[in-house]
């Protein structure tokens, strides 16, 4: 459930009558076909692969990220038009949809979780994810990258998690996986809680409320700075191919979904 914009506070009840205080939620609660709340999320556009040799060309339309009226946020990535744009390919193959909070919300520290139902098939590569506030100035990884959740459709049992700073980015970025403790259950089959507990010099991640990951400045390589004691913004994507998952293969199906229920913090 995703548009319900809040400023100020709101107790909520979550799982064992442990409560807690949200700052700001999106729920897609509106009609069917519309956009995101426009109060709330910025779209990145083009197809220059973001860093990574990603094959999707990001639009704003809601052909790519739309409401469905039972309080969704519909991420789709389609082949469907992607011909009239152009990847740094050439002609693009795929389109989807990144939004992100910079300039609406951003915050430090506190947890931040979403609802998410994940879509399966080589070359999915799903996000939900923060940036440092300063990324304009530090550039990346110097403004820092909390990966909350990282996902490969051609893995559909396990997600991972990982922090990206200066001198610990990319390949090197420091991650742990999560595997689904029900045998034989996908990522994609139901709805799962993904979210960070966040602390001065502390992140703890978590799976549907178990804590799978904590990682400190203690963590870090020798000589490197911990960059996570500061504002971030939050991002969702989802992104076709590319250097982490892989590109589509003729065994991927499309349209792909990726299904928000709520993003929270």
């Amino acid at each position: 459930m995703f548009l319900l914009f809040l400023i100020g506070f709101v107790t909520l009840a979550k799982g064992d009558a442990a409560s807690r205080t949200v700052v700001w939620s999106d729920e897609f609660n509106g009609p069917a076909g519309s956009s995101p709340n426009r109060n709330n999320w910025n779209f990145d556009i083009g197809g220059s692969g973001w860093g990574n040799n990603e094959r999707q060309y990001y639009t704003n339309s809601t052909t790519n990220a739309a409401l469905d009226g039972n309080g969704h946020l519909i991420i789709t990535a389609t082949t469907e038009g992607a011909s009239q744009h152009n990847c740094w390919y050439g002609k693009c193959q795929y389109t989807s949809a990144r939004l992100n909070t910079a300039g609406h919300f951003t915050h430090t520290y506190g947890r931040v979780e979403a609802r998410i139902l994940l879509p399966v098939g080589q070359g999915m590569w799903p996000a939900f994810w923060m940036l440092g506030n300063d990324f304009g100035q530090a550039g990346w990884p110097g403004c820092g990258e909390v990966d909350i959740m990282e996902y490969r459709g051609s893995l559909p049992t396990v997600v991972q998690g990982t922090i990206h700073g200066p001198g610990y980015s990319g390949a090197h970025g420091i991650s742990a996986v999560y595997t689904n403790p029900k045998t034989g259950q996908f990522f994609s089959d139901n709805y799962h809680v993904f979210a960070v507990d966040w602390s001065e010099n502390e992140i703890r991640w978590s799976v549907d409320g178990v804590t799978y990951e904590t990682r400190t400045p203690s963590d870090l390589p020798k000589g490197t700075t911990w960059v996570f004691n500061k504002p971030f913004f939050i991002l969702i994507n989802f992104a076709v191919g590319g250097n982490f998952p892989g590109d589509p293969n003729s065994s991927t199906k499309f349209p792909q979904l990726l299904k928000f229920d709520y993003v929270w913090r």
